[in-house]
């Protein structure tokens, strides 16, 4: 399961990991083309991160297949 986010230009993506490694947040450009990825230890704190550093308003997200 993912959650996906669009703001301006981009597209942003929370993936979980294996449970012990934690959730990634994937940055793509308006190309699709993956341009960062953080690493945090849990999807809140992902989101959190995401609102911090790019303005991405937590209630923004939607669970996508």
């Amino acid at each position: 399961m993912k959650q996906t986010a669009t703001y301006k230009d981009q597209r942003f993506e929370i993936v979980e990991d294996l449970p012990e490694v934690g959730f990634y947040l994937y940055v793509y450009d308006k190309y699709n083309n993956c341009i960062a990825d953080f690493l945090q230890n849990s999807e809140i704190i992902a989101k959190e991160f995401a609102f911090e550093e790019f303005n991405i308003p937590i209630d923004s997200w939607s669970v996508t297949v």
